[in-house]
């Protein structure tokens, strides 16, 4: 498996990001949706990755700034016919590496309440995310989980 920053021209990634959007408008309410689409996930300060076996996309996500001490993981996400072989633990251990040798002493995601979230809320806290309170412009959502890591 290779993971490469990624630049979002590929089709394979503008497919895999709209099923993504589409997939979290279809579970959650149109205000508790925070996936980003393309034009935001290629703003300043948002690193994006992808994973791939030779051309086969398996994954990507991305690591937004908050500030120099805190990041934020967002469009953490997984081909349905890649998931359970490891892609998005490997995302997430280069994500986690990459806000370390940044010097982030913090870092946070936001992902849904509802039971098709139940999977990723189980590799953060495999990792070592805790439940924390609504972090930089999020505010409390009975459809969000928050969660950060101390680095």
């Amino acid at each position: 498996m290779q993971i490469e920053i990624d630049d979002l021209s590929r089709p394979e990634i503008h497919a895999l990001l709209s099923e993504h959007l589409q997939d979290m408008r279809a579970i959650s309410p149109p205000e508790s949706v925070h996936a980003l689409d393309l034009e935001k996930l290629r703003q300043p300060g948002i690193t994006f990755w992808s994973a791939w076996k030779q051309s086969l996309l398996l994954g990507c996500g991305a690591l937004k700034e908050l500030d120099h001490q805190h990041g934020e993981i967002k469009s953490m996400r997984t081909p349905t016919a890649q998931r359970r072989q490891g892609a998005g633990r490997a995302i997430l251990a280069h994500i986690i590496a990459t806000a370390k040798s940044r010097g982030y002493l913090q870092l946070s995601l936001e992902t849904g309440s509802q039971d098709a979230f139940k999977p990723a809320q189980a590799l953060y806290a495999r990792f070592g995310f805790t439940r924390c309170g609504p972090f930089g412009a999020y505010t409390d959502d009975p459809n969000s989980v928050f969660m950060t890591v101390r680095l």
